[in-house]
């Protein structure tokens, strides 16, 4: 068994290896094909966008590991069909169930590579690469606009409501453009704070610079009638406001769902349930990256049903090709139940297991037919 062992294992590794290289290479091409268009401007060059093409790798190769499994798997087990060397390990003892077993083996090499890259190596190069870009272009954040967080906290005054404004953050907890908005139990407006730029502290405790601070107080002059609000502002070198909402947090609120941790996801996510704000997105992307790695295990699956196809089925190339469609189906499959599921308001774990679920079952089903039938 070690030697079959090792002969599957050496013809799948090469081949996913040489799958793996060769996309990588072809959106590496394309990233800087697209990131052309930006060198020369605000003294952006070439070099950094060489760099910033080379640091989004990490997240691309995320992405392609289920994919170039799949299609490596494939040909690496149609190629041994075709010599007849598969012929020749069934009759000699490999049944279909130990083949499943020793790829279902591999598999979790793959998916533990997979879980590895997404959780730890793409975000932080993805982190990297943006950071890179903004400093190399002149700015001093980067970070999605018009992010909005919320907060509840207890004060003397009783529970206040907040709703907080960044424009951008870096990956320092330094901000910019913060306002924060306080609201009492009744929902009317307290106070305003705003600041051209701060830094999230331990605590988290926020430094705001350069603060301006409005707030509504009663009227205490005859001048005005009874009930009314007076606004009372003021300017202040350094503010500081103490809240719930970490580093983590800020940093998961200005970034993109799919360039965050699993661990990023289920906090951000937690924060927004705790807040009564829809989290529902960012669950199902928690479920999608918690998952995905288990993706190497349907293609694996999904690839071992042509090591039976006699070469007479068709040549390795076709064999290839509906590998590719394969993977291009399982793909868009997976994109398309994230959507309706959103839209349907499916239970996150469920919006994201259904595909690979659906796949799987195929497999095996043309597995159990090829094995009885071939």
């Amino acid at each position: 068994m070690k030697t079959v062992r090792r002969l599957i294992y050496t013809e799948v590794l090469a081949a996913v290896t040489f799958v793996t290289v060769a996309f990588l290479a072809l959106f590496f091409f394309i990233d800087f094909i697209d990131e052309l268009e930006k060198v020369g401007r605000n003294s952006y060059p070439v070099g950094k966008a060489v760099l910033y093409c080379l640091l989004q790798l990490p997240g691309r190769l995320y992405e392609l590991i289920p994919i170039a499994v799949l299609i490596g798997t494939i040909y690496s087990m149609a190629r041994l069909a075709q010599s007849s060397e598969f012929t020749v390990l069934r009759t000699s003892g490999l049944g279909p169930v130990a083949a499943l077993r020793l790829l279902m083996q591999l598999a979790l090499g793959f998916a533990v590579l997979t879980f590895v890259t997404g959780d730890y190596l793409a975000p932080l190069s993805d982190q990297r690469a943006e950071q890179l870009r903004a400093v190399a272009r002149g700015n001093i954040a980067y970070g999605r606009t018009g992010a909005w967080l919320k907060d509840r906290l207890s004060t003397p005054e009783g529970e206040r409501t907040y709703s907080v404004q960044l424009t951008a953050a870096s990956v320092d907890g330094s901000l910019r453009d913060v306002r924060i908005y306080e609201f009492d139990p009744s929902g009317r407006l307290v106070s305003s704070v705003s600041a051209a730029t701060g830094r999230i502290g331990p605590g988290p405790v926020w430094q705001l610079e350069q603060a301006s601070v409005s707030r509504w107080q009663p009227a205490t002059t005859p001048d005005h009638a009874q009930g009314e609000l007076e606004v009372h502002n003021e300017k202040r070198p350094s503010y500081e406001w103490r809240s719930s909402l970490s580093s983590s947090v800020v940093a998961a609120a200005v970034q993109s769902p799919s360039q965050m941790s699993a661990m990023d996801l289920y906090r951000y996510a937690n924060h927004l349930a705790g807040n009564e704000q829809s989290a529902q997105r960012y669950e199902i992307q928690f479920w999608r990256k918690a998952l995905y790695p288990l993706a190497c295990f349907v293609m694996m699956a999904l690839a071992l049903p042509f090591a039976y196809l006699h070469s007479r089925s068709g040549g390795i190339s076709l064999k290839v090709f509906g590998g590719i469609m394969l993977g291009i189906s399982f793909v868009l499959l997976n994109n398309v139940a994230n959507h309706i599921g959103l839209l349907q308001d499916w239970t996150p774990w469920i919006a994201a297991a259904a595909p690979s679920a659906i796949y799987f079952v195929l497999s095996l089903l043309a597995f159990n037919w090829l094995v009885r039938n071939r």
